[in-house]
């Protein structure tokens, strides 16, 4: 189930066993998969039959002739992520709409269950919408922005930037 509260995507993900590296915690490649899950549940418009929240409005096949590529990712790490059995909160908000860009926003944070939930980790991804026959940066369409904007928010300020 997927919530919005304060201007954000709350996006349940859940951790495997195999999700933990040798020294016991989720490692960069596993958090990149982490918010890539978080990201498309957010963004793909679901199939007959599915639920998803009010901004899955990328059509998801291929035959669409739309891709959605990065173009940049950084994570800033605040505490390991520890195994449990409750999903992983993924929050998403949008720093930045652009003309065929969205600046996307992430915490990741303990289960939504916990009084006071930890924040293991921030990251922010530009995804460019490419029109993928000709490989070029396509417009954002109203019915994006419209599902878009009442997610925007203050884009994360990283703790080595300030």
């Amino acid at each position: 189930m997927t919530e919005t509260t304060g201007g954000r995507l709350h996006i349940p993900i859940h951790l495997r066993w195999g999700d933990l590296d040798a020294f016991n915690h989720v490692n960069n490649a596993t958090m990149l998969k982490l918010l890539e899950e978080a990201r498309v549940r957010a963004f793909w418009a679901p199939r007959e039959g599915e639920t998803a929240p009010s901004t899955a409005v990328l059509d998801s096949g291929l035959h669409s002739g739309v891709l959605t590529l990065i173009a940049r990712q950084e994570i800033e790490y605040l505490a390991p992520v520890p195994y449990r059995r409750e999903p992983l909160d993924v929050q998403i908000w949008f720093g930045r709409l652009g003309g065929s860009s969205i600046e996307v926003c992430y915490e990741v944070c303990g289960p939504i269950t916990d009084p006071e939930p930890e924040v293991f980790a921030r990251a922010t991804g530009v995804v460019v919408k490419v029109d993928a026959a000709t490989g070029r940066p396509m417009k954002l369409s109203a019915e994006e922005r419209a599902a878009w904007e009442p997610f925007l928010g203050e884009p994360i300020t990283f703790g080595h930037r300030r």
